[in-house]
């Protein structure tokens, strides 16, 4: 899962390699906090929040698949 979320995450910013990943067990459910340059945070989220909602919506249809809750927190 963490290796779902930095490869989608690398591929949307323009510095890849200040892409930080996270992942810790919080309330029965894996928590994966997303790190980006600050200059990259706007490309993360997208316009209203659709892209962040995408990637929440992607991570928690795979997660689903292999029976397991999972929410993806973007990081200041």
């Amino acid at each position: 899962m963490k290796e779902l979320l930095t490869y989608i995450a690398q591929n949307l910013v323009e510095h890849p390699e200040s892409v930080v990943v996270t992942e810790y067990e919080s309330a029965g459910e894996t928590v994966l906090e997303l790190q980006v340059a600050p200059e990259d945070t706007g490309r993360v989220i997208g316009r209203q929040g659709r892209i962040a909602k995408v990637i929440r919506s992607l991570m928690r249809s795979v997660a689903q698949r292999q029976g397991k809750k999972i929410s993806v927190e973007i990081v200041d």
